[in-house]
């Protein structure tokens, strides 16, 4: 993960930094523009499954050959969809032979979690011009 990702979701190089969420501080442009990548990432359905069924793999990778047969899309459009996980940085892979095996970068989701997570306990802000 390069340390532009790192910052956008609101870490350091350090895994033990501190998620800022959404509710504590604006994001800037930089910020924004590289976060919602990462949510255009999963906001395609066959990106999501594709995601889910990486995260869900019992021994935590899967080979693209397991992979393909779940969809009605050619071998390209499955691979193109999986490049575009990769370039958001939800999934990394490794070729062994003929095959690619992917599995889940859970420092990723983990962080993404962090974000839109709220501290337990606290309200959600006021909208602006709610009445008191």
């Amino acid at each position: 993960m390069s340390n532009q990702e790192l910052r956008v979701l609101g870490q350091d190089e350090g895994v033990d930094g501190c998620c800022p969420g959404l509710l504590t501080a604006p994001l800037d442009e930089d910020q924004a523009v590289e976060l919602a990548r990462v949510f255009k990432a999963l906001g395609d359905p066959v990106r999501l499954r594709l995601l889910s069924m990486i995260a869900s793999r019992a021994g935590g990778e899967v080979c693209v050959c397991d992979l393909t047969p779940a969809f009605e899309l050619s071998q390209p459009t499955i691979s193109h969809h999986l490049k575009l996980l990769r370039q958001a940085g939800l999934i990394d892979c490794e070729r062994r032979g003929t095959w690619v095996y992917y599995w889940l970068v859970s420092e990723m989701t983990d962080r993404l979690a962090g974000i839109l997570t709220r501290p337990a306990g606290e309200p959600l802000p006021a909208p602006s011009g709610a009445a008191s």
